[in-house]
């Protein structure tokens, strides 16, 4: 049985700040709302979301918040 991974207090936070950020990019936003989608569920990333939050954490211009949606949402990626 695997464990199930949910968004925390802390990612919420910075999810919900993001998305009312209008100076936000669009990568930012799209890891924001899968977070908070995740939040108190069972739901799961896409790979199509796990793949730009990939890309995210790979690029070195990447703010601290942006990093931490990322990082959430990769640990919620199904292990298949």
């Amino acid at each position: 049985m695997s464990k199930r991974e949910q968004s925390g207090p802390k990612v919420t936070r910075t999810a919900s700040s993001a998305l009312r950020d209008p100076g936000a990019s669009k990568t930012a936003k799209s890891l924001a709302g899968s977070a908070l989608a995740q939040a108190g569920t069972s739901k799961q990333s896409s790979g199509s979301t796990a793949s730009t939050a990939a890309k995210a954490l790979n690029d070195g211009r990447t703010s601290a918040s942006t990093r931490t949606l990322a990082g959430s949402v990769l640990t919620q990626k199904s292990k298949k």
